[in-house]
């Protein structure tokens, strides 16, 4: 499946992948949140090595996304992390939305760790 183009949602934190094949909109949205902490999880899969839990990324932004050839995009994050995802990686996460959603849940409760900031930051 191929990309058509991105929204960023900034105030619903939300980011829309369209796909120039027909699929229902409501199902192509991923949230900051889930692209930060999956998308590792995604690429470790791939490369047959151990995720590493990623925790407190609740009020993440996504910066911009960035054209990176023909390997995909670039997705970069406030916190300064950058991930690379093709487009059948996109399909992936969400196909597996719900599934990988509910698994870091899982795992997140289990170590103690928290989706919360760890510090608030308020910009003035």
């Amino acid at each position: 499946m191929k990309i058509n183009h991105f929204v960023i949602d900034n105030t619903s934190k939300e980011l829309t992948v369209e796909f120039f094949e027909d699929i229902s909109k409501n199902d192509t949205k991923l949230s900051f949140e889930f692209l930060r902490v999956c998308s590792d999880s995604h690429q470790a899969k791939n490369k047959n090595r151990k995720p590493q839990l990623v925790s407190h990324k609740k009020n993440i932004l996504l910066n911009t996304i960035e054209c990176v050839a023909k390997h995909g995009y670039r997705l970069i994050f406030d916190d300064g992390y950058s991930v690379v995802l093709s487009d059948d990686s996109f399909h992936y996460l969400i196909i597996e939305r719900q599934q990988r959603w509910q698994d870091y849940l899982d795992e997140l409760q289990a170590s103690g760790h928290s989706r919360e900031a760890m510090i608030e930051i308020k910009q003035l």
